[in-house]
């Protein structure tokens, strides 16, 4: 597994090694000491699978507060997305800034998104499953998110008519949360 690109010097492009011949591939999708070899210490204790029937569908921007932030290590099984995240530390000098990516069973790419981060996609094709590990257990009293179309921030997503939950729809903008994320305190 090797780094393709590093964000921020915290987010991580990963693309495994990839073991092809005529009957398909073969890919370790998780092997911890290849991860630790990267400076991925987080220990996975959830598996999470997000199937979208259609392109269009947009999830996120999805976290979890402090005392139980997690860190996701996201793939694309089938089909792609176009995969956002935003850094949402107080006091970090990239406050507020997003990157993006382009995941897709094609490519085989991995995203690591460690805590202090809001993540969101937005599928590309029909019928996309997305598994993705996390370091915390889904806690549903430290649930939060951000609006996908945040001014603020400023995303340039693929579509400008996304098919949204209830939830989604209803997030706050940024300088509307309180996150408990310190760049300061986690990162220097």
């Amino acid at each position: 597994m090797n780094i393709v690109e590093r964000v921020w010097n915290q987010v991580l492009l990963l693309e495994p090694d990839i073991h092809e011949d005529h009957r398909g591939f073969f890919l370790e999708s998780y092997r911890q000491d290849q991860l630790e070899r990267l400076g991925i210490i987080d220990y996975f204790v959830q598996d999470n699978h997000s199937y979208s029937k259609e392109p269009g569908i947009l999830r996120g921007l999805h976290y979890q507060q402090l005392e139980k932030a997690q860190s996701k290590l996201v793939r694309v099984t089938s089909g792609a997305i176009y995969d956002v995240v935003v850094d949402i530390r107080k006091g970090s000098p990239t406050y507020g800034e997003w990157v993006s990516f382009i995941l897709s069973e094609y490519n085989k790419r991995m995203l690591y998104v460690p805590k202090g981060f809001a993540h969101g996609f937005c599928t590309l094709t029909p019928n996309t499953n997305i598994v993705y590990k996390v370091d915390t257990y889904y806690s549903p009293d430290h649930d939060c998110g951000i609006k996908w179309c945040d001014p603020q921030i400023g995303i340039s997503w693929p579509i400008s008519t996304p098919i949204l939950s209830k939830k989604d729809e209803l997030q706050p903008f940024l300088a509307e949360v309180d996150t408990t994320f310190s760049y300061k305190e986690m990162y220097v």
